[in-house]
């Protein structure tokens, strides 16, 4: 499964938070307020039911209910934009938060998450596509600086468009499109399910994303596992197997 393949599968298991006994403002409120995940938030009346409260299911399954107090306190906001605080109730059944578009700006916050929890792990492998080595090549020192941390393996993918030099980590330079389409930071943890992650999103409008993080071991596995077998093999210029 291609990194295309992974995002439109994620995308296709959309969640629904349907809005119980509430106001009629109050759907547009938490649609604006989730805008952009790929949640569908719908309304509906219960009659003798309590009011004002939110159930989040997904394919018709149930995963958790909450009351619309906690779901419309402002909570918390973390640096990348992962909302935390009260939103937990719901968040904590979305393993795989997919995004609706994000802007480079938040994409690179993002990345910054992962690959800071790789700097504290200090083991394992990480793993990060930039699109292109003119996007790479303002990073080499994060990544250099990364690489201090002696068990900790650090591989970095891009189509050969722009130049880097003086890297202390392995560069895939590839022309596959999809190197060039999709922005990723995958970390494995460093051999701890619980601190696997990754961030994998394509390009379908100029400095806009659309994708997913996810926290769940399967889907950081897999994400790397494709890495792995597809790009291997270190190449200089897309074409000829070589080191960069």
């Amino acid at each position: 499964m291609s990194l295309i393949e992974l995002i439109t599968g994620v995308e296709s298991q959309a969640a629904t938070l349907t809005v119980i006994n509430a106001e009629s403002d109050v759907r547009e409120t938490l649609a604006e307020r989730f805008g952009e995940r790929n949640l569908v938030v719908t309304e509906a009346t219960l009659t003798g039911g309590p009011r004002e409260f939110a159930v989040l299911s997904r394919n018709g399954e149930f995963l958790t209910a909450v009351s619309l107090t906690e779901l419309l306190d402002d909570g918390e906001e973390t640096t990348p934009g992962f909302e935390d605080g009260s939103y937990r109730s719901v968040l904590d059944h979305l393993d795989e938060t997919t995004f609706t578009s994000y802007s480079t700006e938040k994409m690179i916050a993002a990345s910054r998450e992962i690959e800071d929890r790789a700097w504290r792990t200090g083991s394992g492998e990480l793993h990060a596509g930039f699109q292109t080595l003119a996007t790479l090549a303002p990073t080499v020192p994060t990544y250099n600086r990364l690489c201090e941390r002696e068990g900790l393996t650090v591989h970095a993918y891009a189509a050969p468009e722009g130049d880097v030099s003086d890297t202390e980590f392995p560069v895939h330079v590839e022309r596959a499109p999809e190197i060039r389409e999709t922005w990723f930071v995958a970390y494995d943890g460093g051999g701890t399910d619980v601190n696997k992650c990754a961030l994998l999103a394509e390009e379908r409008e100029p400095g806009r994303f659309y994708g997913f993080w996810s926290y769940a071991p399967e889907t950081v596995d897999q994400i790397i596992d494709y890495l792995t077998r597809t790009y291997g093999m270190m190449r200089t210029d897309g074409d000829d197997d070589g080191s960069q």
